[in-house]
């Protein structure tokens, strides 16, 4: 009877977690949050849901114990409670991925004309950065760029990439990267690219899954050719 008295008790703290993730909605904040820190205005920006609507779906994140706050003036600003988190929400991004067939079409459905080749791994991009050989870009939002980024990469939003195309060197092949494989910043970043005559690819993944591996990364602003310190 005590085991059976230790398992009612146990289970229901397991489905607490469960039961914050089984939105799609809060899901989408954890995927957001995945990339840095936000206000909940940035954060109703990006989903377009109202701020009410976020700060609830955060409250039931954060009852969890999911995401944790911290205040900047008047604001408060949402991060993902650890690493575990982070690795939870791949792993059940992974699962979807094996067991739901509709994800791959949805995937194929939305692919961008042009990037229908196999992503560069990680393990290859980080041998290639280390001798050289590539140019990487970050190409998600620059405030996303400044919490953290992969070492060298430089800082091209999707949004200013056609003006700044000019910029890059185009002596070396351009590997872009973004919040992680169903973004499509990257895509359309290979897609553009490849039409201004560069060799260009995307990688495996995205920022969140590039920080799960333990992979070398960085902080702050950087310039093209040159990355922060």
């Amino acid at each position: 009877m005590s085991h059976r008295a230790f398992k009612n008790r146990l289970f229901p703290q397991f489905a607490r977690v469960a039961q914050a993730l089984a939105s799609e909605r809060r899901l989408e904040l954890i995927d957001l949050l995945a990339q840095g820190p936000r206000h909940v205005d940035a954060l109703a920006a990006e989903t377009g849901m109202s701020m009410a609507n976020v700060s609830q779906h955060l409250q039931s994140l954060r009852a969890a114990n999911l995401v944790e706050t911290e205040r900047d003036g008047t604001k408060v600003i949402y991060r993902l409670a650890g690493d575990d988190v982070l690795r939870l929400w791949l792993a059940l991004r992974g699962v979807a991925e094996e067991r739901l067939p509709e994800i791959p079409r949805l995937a194929r459905q939305f692919a961008i004309d042009g990037v229908d080749d196999r992503p560069l791994s990680r393990m290859e991009l980080e041998i290639r950065m280390t001798r050289n050989e590539v140019t990487v870009i970050d190409v998600r939002p620059a405030i996303e760029f400044n919490h953290g980024h992969l070492c060298g990469a430089i800082s091209l939003p999707a949004d200013e990439l056609h003006a700044r195309v000019d910029e890059l060197p185009v002596d070396r092949p351009v590997v872009a990267y973004c919040r992680g494989p169903y973004c499509l910043f990257a895509d359309e970043a290979v897609a553009l690219l490849r039409q201004r005559g560069f060799e260009a690819y995307r990688i495996e993944g995205g920022w969140p899954d590039w920080v799960a591996d333990g992979r070398p990364t960085s902080v702050g602003r950087s310039e093209i050719g040159r990355d922060a310190p």
